[in-house]
Parts: C-alpha cells; structure tokens; sequence
C-alpha cells in the first residue's frame, strides 16, 4: 500500500489528518456516510479539538489531542417500551499509531464513558499515545448499578458477555476504515467491571486482542457480596444496639479504634519490607493478629476489646457453607482498611450507604441459601469469570496479559484474583507463567485512591510486551500528587527497601 491513500478525493493518511484540519474534518464527517453492516447505526461523527479531560477516578486531568470521534449504536431496538442497543463511542486521533483499544467499562455499565483508555496508563492515557479508542455502555442504558435491564434477555447477555466481542469486530472495522491501513496491535484494559469484561475476552474471544491490563475484576460477583454481607453480620456482632435491639454499624470501631487498628497492621507488617514508611508492600509476609490489640487488664485506650478483636478476625476470613468449604477468598490486612473518606470507604464498617443499598444491620444470614441462589442464577454464571482457565487460544498467538489488584480493595479481594492467576498457571503452565504477571498495589483500594502509589502504566508495559519481547518486571508507581515514586513488584515478589542504597528493588518472597 502506498503512503498516501485516496477515498472519495480525500486523502486519509494520519500525516494529512495532522496537517489539514478542514481536511480532517471532512474525512470525519464521511464516517456519518459509511456502511458497516446490518443494525450498525453511525449518529454522529466529529472533530474534537485538542484539549484537555478529566482524569480518571479523580487523577489531575489529561492532555488529549486532536481526534475524530465516531458514536453510534449497534442492533438498537425496543422491548417492553424500554429502548436497548450497544452504546458506542470511538476516538481516532490524528497521530494514530497503528493501536487499536478497547476501554473496559464500570459498575453494570449503561452509560458510554469517554474513550480515551486511562485504566493503568500512568498520566497519558492510551488516546494520547497514538491508540485508536472504543467505549460503550454494553447495551443498555441506566444508572451505574441499576439491574433493571437484566429483564430483558438480549440487554443481559449483552452486558454478560457478547458487547465484547461485538464492539471490538466494529471498532476494528470503523478504524481500517478511517484510517485505510491495516490495525497492527489491538489491546484492552479495564478495572472492576472493565477487568472482568478484559478476562472475558481472553477466555472467549482469544483471537481479538494481542496484549491486556485487567484491573481488579469483578470475576464473580455474586460470592464477594455474599463475602462483604458475611464481613458486615460479622462485625455486626460488635456492635452496640438501638432500642429495637439492631446493631448500629457505625458504631462499632471509633475513630480511636480505627487508628488502633492502622497503628496494630503496620506495627506487624509494615516493616517486613526492609521500611518503616506507611505501606505494606510485602504482602504476602503480612499475618495481622487482632488479638495483639486486645486491652490489658485495666487498659482502655489504644486498644479494642475482646469482641471487637474477634470479630476482626472472622470478618477477614472467607465465608464457609455447612461442609465447611469456603465460598470466597479471604481479604488482606492493609492500610485501606480503615478509610472513612473518599469515593468508597475500607473494609471496616461505616454504617453508610453503599452500592447496593443501606448497610446491613442483620445478626445472621445463611451462607447455603445464598450459595444455592448464586448456583442457579444463569445470567450470573455466563457473567463469571473466576472458573474458566484454559487459556490455550489466547496463549498461543502470542497473547500477554497483566493483573494488577489493590490490596485494601474492599469490594473484591485481592487474594481471589491471585487466586485465579493461580489456577490459571496450573492450567496453562509456562505458557501462563511466562505471558502473564500479577501486580499487588498496596495502599490502593477499589481501581485507586488511598494511601498508595496508585499512577502508573501497565499499559505501556503490555505494549512493549507484544511488540519488543520486553518481559515486564518492576513499574514505576507514582502518587497522584509530588514526585515519589516506588516500584510494583510481580507478586509475590514485592519492592524490599535497600538500606544501604536508599532504593527499593525487587525482592522475591
């Protein structure tokens, strides 16, 4: 193919879309006219200026360049007086480097958040790289936690699993198309809903992408709710009761107990990284014992009681049916666990509002029932990916994949992703082993904030990956304020502070 491309008197090679804005801007418009097949619906296609955007979950904003943005929707229809269809956006920017992604999405999606591809990308995102970016909202439209689609049964395997492959065919053929080129690498990333939808594909669609980042995924969503509803009737048990006799959740560890409890978790385990600085960054050495902070004898400060130590214990650990068998993985001791502040509160109880509704003031549940529930909800199984692991197809082009988990996560644990990463590698062996890392961010909690060094780039690590062999070990991690900076180790690996040189590297555990 020649460097310059004709297509209806327009020249369409990244070199002019940068040179020629009215050009461009034509060669955008033309997307409105294009044809890509049977219930595609193309409504809007435009130049957006250079500028800058809100960075993601609360990071400083982002510098974005010039780009033709392309919306639209796929197999749009309407049921029950409700209207459905896949949700699009792409952005294709005038620097395009032959890249194509797609964005993973949040929560049960509904909505179409801007395609510029942040998740793990350190301070420039993937469209400010040169990527061709994809968003969509997986085929329906509501609020970030509102199930109501899940009636409809097109809208719930959409959003379980088929969006997936159907915006990825569609965002390849809108960029060849725009672009006249042939696309040389295609990624995906996301976090919690977006790291899910990322595992998806690997699992069922392994021949669509060449690299991926999958963040914190929300695998099986039906057992770590029932693991936090266990954490929440646990810690209940501590709690003192109103005058119907119901426990008050916020009440259950003061604002002195918390900071009991930070002080006692990293008296234990803070320094088993070689430093005494805030973070717990050997994680798999941290075994926090409660009972270490039980009062004295004629102690009541600084300190919990008997209950409080008790319950601290149990709610961390995996909720278990009658045969004993444990139904979730158990959640790591950290920094986060004790945040009050922010987007989404620490594992400890606040007595606030959550996601999913008012906190839980039950004294006990039953583990069987809600196992036997989650068991035979069908839409749930197609949704999870905690189970499959032959990854063969994905593997054997090429295929690199890259974990990453915050350990103060409170809405999904940490050690059941590693669980999967696990038993993916028992499945696969080396093939597994040597295309894949699993990185612990410590300090960070749901896909970021808290006390951690929550910036920092995956994405290029993947990239570099599949297109130079370069074999990722530590990242850089920055804070998203200041200049420190500290290294993301494979785990169990972890950043072991050397005295003697005043750097951390990479320690194996």
């Amino acid at each position: 193919m020649s460097l310059l491309s004709v297509r209806s008197g327009l020249l369409l090679t990244p070199l002019l879309l940068a040179a020629t804005p009215a050009m461009a801007a034509d060669s955008c418009a033309a997307m409105a006219r294009e044809n890509f097949g049977p219930g595609v619906a193309i409504t809007s296609a435009r130049m957006i200026p250079a500028g800058t955007a809100p960075g993601d979950m609360g990071a400083p904003p982002v510098t974005l360049p010039a780009h033709c943005r392309v919306e639209g929707t796929i197999n749009a229809r309407q049921s029950k007086g409700v209207n459905y269809g896949i949700g699009f956006a792409i952005a294709l920017p005038a620097n395009w480097q032959g890249r194509f992604l797609l964005q993973g999405g949040g929560g049960l999606n509904g909505s179409i958040r801007p395609p510029i591809g942040a998740a793990a990308s350190g301070k420039v995102p993937a469209l400010a790289r040169g990527f061709a970016v994809i968003s969509h909202d997986s085929g329906h439209k509501g609020a970030v936690f509102d199930r109501d689609f899940m009636v409809d049964q097109r809208a719930a395997l959409d959003f379980a699993e088929s969006s997936v492959r159907e915006v990825a065919l569609l965002g390849k053929a809108i960029t060849r198309a725009y672009y006249r080129r042939p696309i040389a690498r295609s990624y995906m990333a996301g976090c919690s809903t977006g790291g899910r939808e990322t595992m998806l594909a690997a699992q069922r669609y392994p021949e669509l992408f060449d690299g991926l980042v999958v963040g914190a995924p929300a695998m099986r969503t039906g057992h770590s709710n029932l693991a936090t509803t266990h954490a929440a009737v646990t810690f209940n048990q501590a709690a003192p009761r109103d005058g119907a006799g119901m426990p008050l959740p916020a009440q259950i560890f003061s604002t002195a107990d918390r900071k009991t409890i930070l002080d006692g978790v990293l008296n234990q385990c803070d320094a088993l990284d070689g430093r005494k600085d805030g973070m717990i960054a050997n994680v798999a050495a941290c075994h926090f014992r409660p009972a270490a902070l039980i009062c004295a004898p004629g102690a009541a400060q600084n300190c919990l009681s008997p209950i409080q130590a008790e319950v601290l214990e149990r709610a961390f650990q995996p909720p278990r049916d009658k045969a004993g068998h444990a139904l979730y993985s158990p959640f790591p001791y950290d920094t986060g666990i004790v945040a009050t502040d922010g987007g989404i509160p620490g594992f400890l109880p606040t007595g606030m509002p959550g996601p999913l509704g008012p906190p839980v003031r039950a004294l006990t549940f039953d583990p069987d029932a809600r196992i036997e529930a989650i068991r035979a909800d069908f839409v749930q199984g197609l949704t999870d990916t905690d189970r499959w692991t032959n990854l063969s197809g994905f593997l054997g082009h090429g295929g690199k994949v890259l974990f990453y988990h915050g350990v103060s996560d409170p809405w999904f644990s940490a050690l059941d992703t590693w669980d999967y990463w696990q038993r993916a590698a028992a499945a696969n062996g080396s093939a597994f082993t040597d295309a894949s890392r699993f990185y612990m961010v410590p300090g960070m909690g749901h896909c970021g904030g808290g006390n951690a060094f929550d910036t920092f780039d995956l994405l290029g690590a993947v990239v570099d990956w599949v297109e130079k062999g370069a074999a990722p070990e530590a990242i850089d991690a920055f804070r998203r304020t200041g200049s420190e900076t500290m290294p993301l180790c494979p785990y169990p690996g972890f950043a072991q502070f050397a005295g003697d040189s005043g750097r951390f590297t990479c320690a194996p555990h």
